[in-house]
């Protein structure tokens, strides 16, 4: 068997600076992280054990420590001014990229665009993305594009991690019910996302089976895993190497591996080299090679 991992895969920037600054800001004092800091339960359990508590965005003032945390998914300023006018000091692990969305839909309503986000609307990220705008439209199929006002500039940006294709079609389906009006649309899928998603596009043309590594509440993770099956490879996701079933991998000679952008390389090497112990006692030789 071969293992073959994706060229790009497993954790980004933002989520590693998130991760670093939130180590650092727990092990200096108690600290209340406002949500899931990343869609990772190793993550979670690490922090447990750092005695973080945890609270929600929109509960201003419940949170027992006078530093909380804003996670990478980011938030809208509106709440964010709310927990400072509360008295808390507030640690911001914002994704640069996920303010580059913010500074993208801002600039569109400045300009009089109706705003319109593509993603999952009860996204932690879409929640802070929409925050400041109650006007906008969230939409993630062509059916919801009739929710959007009757503007004469309709302006789109997307959740950072969509799969571009997806919102291009999706734009090109409001032009196409929409055309008098000045559709503009600024592209805010962040290029880690982009990389991944092409790195599995390969992958997906050597491998009988993928394994797609990451949290089961990760976006970026459910889309990996929706674009391999889509390209027809017969694919599994799962978060830790417990969840590994040996027969996935019976009379399988090729499988890929790839992790969303929450996933520590821990875990995939970890996965790797359990996915690797099952290939040797089905096998029953060493024939096994990773790549």
């Amino acid at each position: 068997m071969t293992i073959k991992l994706a060229t790009h895969y497993g954790m980004c920037f933002g989520v590693r600076d998130a991760l670093r600054t939130t180590h650092i800001a727990a092990t200096a004092e108690p600290v209340t992280i406002l949500g899931q800091l990343v869609h990772n339960p190793e993550v979670d359990r690490h922090l447990r054990h750092l005695g973080v508590d945890t609270g929600t965005l929109d509960g201003v003032g419940e949170a027992k420590t006078q530093r909380v945390i804003i996670t990478a998914h980011g938030a809208s300023d509106r709440l964010r001014q709310k927990w400072l006018e509360s008295g808390h000091q507030v640690t911001d692990t914002s994704c640069p990229l996920v303010r580059k969305a913010h500074q993208a839909l801002q600039l569109l309503v400045d300009e009089g665009y109706a705003p319109v986000v593509v993603g999952q609307s009860n996204h932690v990220e879409v929640k802070g993305l929409i925050g400041d705008f109650p006007d906008a439209v969230v939409i993630l199929n062509e059916h919801e594009i009739a929710g959007i006002p009757n503007a004469c500039k309709i302006g789109v940006i997307s959740q950072t991690t969509q799969p571009l294709m997806n919102v291009l079609q999706l734009v090109d389906a409001i032009k196409q019910q929409r055309p008098k009006a000045d559709v503009r649309f600024v592209d805010t899928v962040c290029h880690p996302t982009k990389q991944r998603q092409a790195a599995l596009e390969e992958l997906c043309e050597e491998s009988q089976v993928v394994i797609v590594v990451g949290g089961n509440n990760s976006n970026n993770t459910r889309q990996l895993v929706e674009r391999a099956r889509a390209k027809g490879v017969k694919t599994f996701q799962v978060e830790r190497p417990e969840d590994l079933k040996e027969e996935w991998f019976r009379g399988v000679d090729h499988v890929g591996l790839t992790a969303g952008t929450s996933t520590l390389d821990e875990t995939v090497a970890a996965v790797q080299s359990a996915i690797q112990q099952m290939a040797l006692h089905l096998d029953g030789s060493s024939a096994v090679s990773s790549v």
